[in-house]
């Protein structure tokens, strides 16, 4: 029997209403993220982008969850080396989140179920977030052995803020929706059963509304958020420069063979 297949399927079936729903699969992984699925998120994106039809984009994931984040079984081939690991997170992850957060049109996510590491930076790029009350959320990479990648880490800073964000990746916790509201990571919080209709009435508002002003209104939110100076290549160095220490080696090992880590600091 072939394995599943890991895809972001896009459903057009709206798309005379002006929404259109992209949706995370990876069965059996609770919609891991591979890197084809990055590549396909950043396509769709990039081609709704350019489509005036659109005035809305859902995104959701498969069977109950959102995404549990990168498929770490692919870590060994994709971030083998520094440059590999460079081109994963630089050219792969880096340009697709920023392809969600840059289209004109506005974007919702609709979250069930686990929302932790890359399902929650997808899930910070988008313009909304709305979530059932028993989706959990976090971001618990430390126990992998490295630090999240700084075109990553924008998202969760946005909306979270200094303080939040040092503790959602300096404890690794995964936590409920009201904390995750709390922490300013959501719109809003409904009950498991209401989650759906919840995310596409809010595509109708949005749909509803003059797509020129939701145009401006990202833009010009966007212009007015204070500006950061990109990271030289000395800081692209460092933030990467954990890629061949023990603890990077030994917690992906860790989580492959199913055992608790063993990290020394090195």
């Amino acid at each position: 029997m072939e394995p599943p297949v890991s895809e972001v399927l896009r459903d057009d079936s709206s798309l005379d209403k002006g929404w259109v729903t992209l949706t995370l699969s990876n069965p059996g992984k609770l919609n891991a993220i591979s890197v084809a699925m990055w590549r396909a998120l950043r396509a769709h994106v990039q081609t709704l982008d350019e489509d005036a039809r659109v005035r809305a984009i859902v995104i959701r994931g498969a069977q109950g969850n959102f995404a549990a984040g990168a498929d770490i079984e692919e870590f060994p081939a994709e971030r083998g080396s520094y440059d590999a690991l460079r081109r994963y997170h630089g050219e792969i992850i880096g340009p697709t989140l920023d392809a969600l957060a840059h289209c004109r049109h506005p974007s919702v996510a609709l979250i069930e179920g686990v929302c932790v590491g890359g399902g929650l930076e997808i899930a910070t790029h988008c313009d909304l977030r709305i979530a059932g009350q028993s989706a959990r959320f976090g971001v618990p990479i430390n126990k992998l052995g490295f630090p999240m990648a700084p075109g990553e880490l924008r998202g969760v800073l946005a909306l979270a803020g200094r303080a939040a964000a040092l503790e959602i990746l300096l404890e690794g916790r995964v936590f409920d929706a009201a904390e995750a509201r709390e922490k300013g990571l959501l719109t809003r919080v409904v009950a498991d059963d209401a989650v759906e209709e919840a995310a596409y009435a809010s595509a109708r508002r949005l749909v509803a509304g003059a797509p020129l002003a939701a145009q401006l209104n990202k833009w010009l939110i966007a212009r007015l958020s204070p500006p950061v100076p990109p990271l030289s290549e000395a800081e692209w160095q460092q933030a990467f420069s954990y890629w061949d220490s023990h603890d990077h080696r030994e917690g992906v090992a860790a989580f492959l063979e199913k055992r608790r880590p063993d990290f020394q600091g090195r």
